[in-house]
């Protein structure tokens, strides 16, 4: 399965997640704030990042323009993850390079779901929560 990397700064929702994208069988690396998530994509870039948006140390969208913006590292797909799901927020996500977006608490079906379309092939644009990361076809 995929190399996986949560950036999640509550301990408990970051096991959750790593429980949940184990058992699905990904090999999932962790990370607890912003600076040791761009120090572990640095060192192995993973296929997709589970990013939360209000992180100690560098914040999300900060992390998600930076891995966005190296082209050893922009081919990664990022998922936005937060219990913040304003509008302005999505859209915030959205021009950080974010490829898709996740209101929390997350369903495990439906980030599951998430995850396999982001890494089913290219960028399949900028997706929001309510079962799909990816946003319908016009």
């Amino acid at each position: 399965m995929a190399r996986l990397l949560v950036v999640e700064d509550d301990e408990a929702t970051r096991e959750l997640l790593k429980h949940v994208l184990t058992g699905a069988g990904h090999d999932v690396r962790t990370a607890e704030d912003g600076q040791l998530g761009l120090d572990a994509v640095a060192k192995e870039a993973p296929d997709l990042i589970l990013l939360d948006i209000m992180l100690p140390e560098v914040h999300g969208f900060s992390v998600c323009h930076q891995v966005k913006s190296d082209p050893a590292t922009k081919s990664v797909k990022v998922l936005m993850l937060s219990a913040k799901a304003f509008t302005a927020d999505r859209r915030q996500a959205e021009e950080a390079g974010a490829d898709g977006f996740l209101a929390k608490p997350v369903n495990p079906t439906e980030l599951l779901q998430a995850i396999q379309n982001l890494l089913a092939g290219p960028s399949q644009g900028f997706g929001t929560s309510g079962g799909s990361s990816r946003r319908p076809s016009r």
